[in-house]
């Protein structure tokens, strides 16, 4: 345990303890740290994604023109949670880094507690003062999908949705800011009954209000959309009680001072934060401008699209939570000056990610058509094109899962490095130099059609994933290689 102490004035004056990870050990501790840390962050990013799962998943009880409204309306949901990922995943490297360091020196201290916190609550600004700039967009969602060649039925119906959205973005990437502090504090099992909790909730308010349960209201999309929003609220609301009670997190005071400015530190959180929203938003953006393919294509290929999406990322939720972890870890050791222990770190988180996504590559290569029964109704007629299209396309999101747990990890383990810029410019050239313009031309320009879409962004993530892996290795690399390498 830390030095006992008081974090700042705005504190309780009576002595807290204070959080000191393990920054040292072999390979078996690091991995048993790993684990431990990271199994419950895949738990809670499986469960949490599962919100908008169950909402695909009732969605699509009211047939395929109501889930590829659905699918715009995620698009532009998905696009504004990525410009705020960018400065919550800033939060993780300079929060472990931070605590890594007092761990290298004996123990967390007041100036640790204070800089943490200066951290969270600038990651939290950044967020509100995104949130403006977010809403406007919702705001001219159907214009907006319209301009981009989509139907205009579906686009009118998307909007009330897309505004029903808006309430709960904030939220939702301020739970990710909260939930990179606690994992840097290694508390990850209450996040993980929070998140659990709050898609309980969601799958109750969806029954509720888009089906009209116990006399409420039938509003369809729209309940889907208040549904989420409203159990985004209720989980950040949580996770902040519990940053405040919580015996390892209080002593950081992390909401204290919540509207004192300190634009030194925002400055510091935009820097490291833009390029890791853009490098995200290379990524997400890609597998969202692929929906606008598969509506140039047709109806039927886009909610194919969407279930296939929705199955694919939710697997990727599970290669995602230790490559989270193994960030943090990765940050640990930087911070507290052991070179070994990186390299460790990001090996194992690699290595963890990969082995958590293939047992679901593994169900959804041999059992599509079942996942697909999960989705859509297999007697109703309107599903009849629409199935063979799902089954088609997971066994392709099959393959390509195991690429994007390595380039997730190697991403996540050069994060906690600070490492952000070369990753951003490797995602630009991999999904947007080769995987867009490769999906366009084979879903759009040659007789593969909408299956093409999907062979392109297998590509793309093959590419991230060998040149993320090759940066990985020339970041962490042992000395005496670097040495060898240097001219005589």
């Amino acid at each position: 345990m830390a030095n006992d102490g008081q974090v700042s004035q705005g504190v309780a004056a009576r002595p807290r303890r204070r959080f000191t990870p393990s920054v040292d050990g072999s390979w078996g501790a690091e991995a048993r740290a790993l684990f431990l840390l990271g199994a419950p962050m895949a738990l809670t990013q499986i469960v949490q994604f599962s919100i908008n799962a169950i909402d695909v998943l009732m969605i699509g009880r009211l047939g395929p023109d109501a889930l590829a409204a659905a699918s715009l309306g995620l698009l532009f949901f998905f696009s504004a949670w990525l410009v705020g990922f960018g400065p919550a995943m800033a939060i993780s490297p300079l929060v472990s880094q931070s605590i890594g360091a007092a761990a290298g020196k004996g123990g967390a201290d007041e100036a640790t507690a204070d800089d943490v916190r200066r951290s969270v609550r600038m990651g939290l600004w950044s967020v509100a003062m995104l949130f403006p700039f977010v809403f406007a967009a919702y705001a001219v969602a159907p214009q907006l999908c319209r301009a981009l060649g989509q139907p205009a039925e579906l686009a009118d119906m998307a909007g009330p949705y897309i505004i029903a959205l808006a309430p709960g973005w904030p939220f939702a990437v301020g739970i990710l800011i909260l939930r990179n502090f606690l994992a840097a504090i290694e508390r990850t099992r209450f996040p993980l009954f929070v998140v659990v909790c709050t898609t309980l909730l969601n799958a109750f308010l969806n029954w509720l209000l888009i089906f009209g349960a116990f006399g409420a209201p039938k509003l369809g999309l729209l309940g889907a959309g208040i549904a989420s929003s409203l159990s985004n609220i209720a989980g950040f609301a949580a996770l902040a009680l519990f940053c405040r009670v919580d015996e390892r997190a209080r002593p950081y005071g992390i909401l204290q001072e919540a509207f004192l400015p300190d634009w030194a530190r925002l400055k510091v959180v935009v820097a490291l934060g833009w390029p890791i929203a853009v490098a995200t938003a290379f990524e997400g953006l890609l597998f969202n401008a692929c929906i606008l393919l598969m509506g140039r294509i047709g109806v039927d290929e886009m909610a194919a699209y969407q279930v296939a999406l929705n199955v694919a990322a939710m697997a990727f939720m599970s290669a995602f939570g230790f490559a989270i972890a193994g960030g943090v870890r990765v940050g640990l050791h930087e911070g507290a000056g052991d070179r070994d222990g990186v390299r460790r770190a990001a090996a194992l988180s690699v290595a963890f990610s990969v082995v958590a996504i293939a047992g679901f590559a593994g169900v959804v290569f041999f059992a599509p058509a079942a996942i697909g029964a999960l989705y859509l109704r297999v007697e109703d007629p309107q599903n009849a094109a629409v199935l063979p299209l799902v089954a088609s396309f997971l066994r392709i999101a099959a393959l390509f899962m195991i690429f994007d747990a390595i380039q997730v990890a190697a991403h996540q383990a050069l994060r906690g490095l600070k490492d952000v810029r070369a990753p951003m410019v490797i995602t630009g050239v991999a999904y947007w130099g080769v995987g867009f313009p490769l999906a366009a031309y084979l879903g759009l320009g040659t007789p593969v059609g909408a299956e093409g879409v999907w062979w392109g962004l297998l590509t793309s993530l093959g590419v991230a994933a060998a040149l993320l892996s090759w940066r990985l290795y020339r970041r962490t690399r042992p000395l005496w290689v670097e040495n060898s390498a240097q001219p005589v």
